[in-house]
């Protein structure tokens, strides 16, 4: 199978979209050995901050000396993202190999996998391969029905935050979705919690008691000084800095911090050294990222309200009363009347986009939202149009730009 092949097979599987239940992937991962069984893993879920999250420690343990795998969602540029191994994605050859031994076994079952079982069990058949010390898996959506929640042996589960999202398949109040989150703590296995939601705090206490799990909580790191290039913080005794700009990654940052403490108490050789060059060194696209300085245009994966609202907090800190224009799209799951009445406060101008997705909102339908809002809306075709317009507008207005809304807009607006 060569790389074009293996996209073509992926585009197979959209069809059978997300299905319920863990036999399929358990299945697949039996029929190839449970590479998944051999390996240290810490599983890493939550609302937001999930993936900036895996990105620093990744990092803080590359310092350290570790070959680290680590397997993350949504790709937003290109597949192979989501599977890497040493800090560096899967090359096309090599993802084109192992997702050619993992269909076979597909191709086999009665039940078919989804596209994300796949390139689930196919990322543990890649760590296996390369002798990881240690891997980090991002869940992909809630925890306890979530693909990569078939693994029974983490050394650390990781729930970064709890906050409305995806309510359609994980609940419609706080407590129905910790308890999803939740799902991931194992029996006897430590698990962190950075989040500081009391109602999702008593259920993920419950159900870490019922497991005789060890609960660990985040503190609210001391902010000394934040900007578009990053931040400056005081946590557990260390003074560090965050290469990573968002007024939310110090609180990603102390959550990190904690898992690395934990995993040094496993024997894990990490030190405070590590943990201040890691978290200095640390890249995630898509996340507060510069994507270019005139006019000053910035790119948020903001994509529910609690993203938003985190995103908001950024720019009025960054930015005081300064008005930002924004370009937009969103998912017509998420709560985008409120996560516009949010933008609404900020904005000069918006520019609204359809996203490249099945569930994506209508471009129209949003720019109407804003415009109920009192603020200047312009519904684009295309994101490329979008671009050029907004763009334009802030240049001439040497206002700042923001990117917001949706992940899957990323690819093309770099593109």
């Amino acid at each position: 199978m060569n790389y074009k092949a293996a996209l073509d097979y992926f585009d197979s599987l959209k069809y059978l979209g997300s299905k319920p239940g863990l036999e399929r992937v358990a299945e697949l991962a039996d029929r190839l050995g449970n590479p998944h069984k051999d390996l240290k893993i810490v599983h890493v879920t939550g609302t937001n901050g999930k993936g900036s999250t895996c990105a620093m420690l990744e990092q803080i343990l590359l310092e350290a000396g570790y070959k680290t795998g680590r397997f993350s969602s949504p790709w937003i540029e290109k597949i192979t993202e989501q599977i890497t191994y040493c800090g560096d994605m899967i090359s096309e050859d090599d993802f084109a190999d192992v997702i050619g031994s993992v269909k076979k076994h597909c191709d086999e079952m009665a039940d078919r996998p989804t596209e994300f079982e796949t390139l689930t069990v196919a990322a543990f058949c890649w760590f296996k391969r390369k002798n990881c010390d240690i891997v980090i898996i991002e869940a992909g959506m809630g925890g306890k029905g979530d693909a990569t929640n078939f693994i029974e042996n983490p050394i650390l589960s990781v729930i970064t935050n709890v906050a409305l999202d995806h309510t359609n398949y994980l609940g419609k109040t706080i407590s129905e979705i910790a308890e999803h989150k939740a799902g991931i703590i194992k029996e006897n296995v430590p698990v962190l919690f950075g989040g500081d939601d009391e109602t999702a705090l008593k259920v993920i206490e419950k159900t870490a008691s019922a497991k005789n799990s060890e609960l660990f909580r985040t503190k609210n790191p001391n902010v000394i000084s934040s900007g578009i290039y990053g931040s400056e913080i005081e946590y557990r005794g260390l003074k560090l800095k965050l290469s990573l700009a968002g007024e939310y990654q110090p609180n990603n940052a102390a959550t990190t911090i904690d898992a690395a403490d934990i995993l040094a108490g496993q024997g894990f050789n990490i030190s405070d050294e590590d943990i201040t060059i890691g978290l200095s060194k640390v890249k995630w696209k898509g996340r507060f990222e510069i994507l270019s300085e005139d006019p000053l245009f910035i790119f948020d994966g903001g994509h529910n309200l609690q993203g938003i609202l985190y995103a908001a907090l950024s720019i009025k800190k960054y930015f005081g009363e300064e008005k930002v224009n924004i370009l937009t799209g969103v998912l017509a799951d998420k709560d985008y009347k409120k996560m516009a009445d949010v933008l609404s406060s900020l904005a000069s101008a918006v520019f609204t986009v359809t996203p490249d997705n099945p569930r994506a909102l209508d471009s129209v339908k949003y720019a109407e939202v804003f415009r109920e809002n009192g603020v200047d809306a312009t519904a684009c075709g295309s994101v490329k149009e979008a671009l050029k317009k907004a763009l334009d507008l802030s240049k001439r207005e040497g206002r700042p730009l923001i990117a917001i809304g949706s992940l899957y807009l990323y690819k093309d607006i770099v593109g």
